[in-house]
């Protein structure tokens, strides 16, 4: 499932990361945060590698 917006590929990237054991994981704070907590790293993966050029900012939440 790819990202609806850059900030949620951001996010996921950032949360990529820590579970990888890139940064720490008290580094991670609102969105990242709860990615981290709640998906797998293969999930995370499909959101971070989206491309981001056609992507909006922002989304509202559902």
């Amino acid at each position: 499932m790819p990202a609806k917006s850059k900030a949620q590929q951001k996010a996921a990237g950032t949360a990529l990361a820590a579970k990888r054991g890139e940064t720490p994981v008290s580094a991670l704070k609102g969105a990242s945060r709860q990615m981290y907590e709640s998906m797998s790293e293969k999930q995370l993966e499909e959101f971070a590698e989206t491309s981001r050029a056609r992507l909006p900012d922002h989304v509202d939440g559902d």
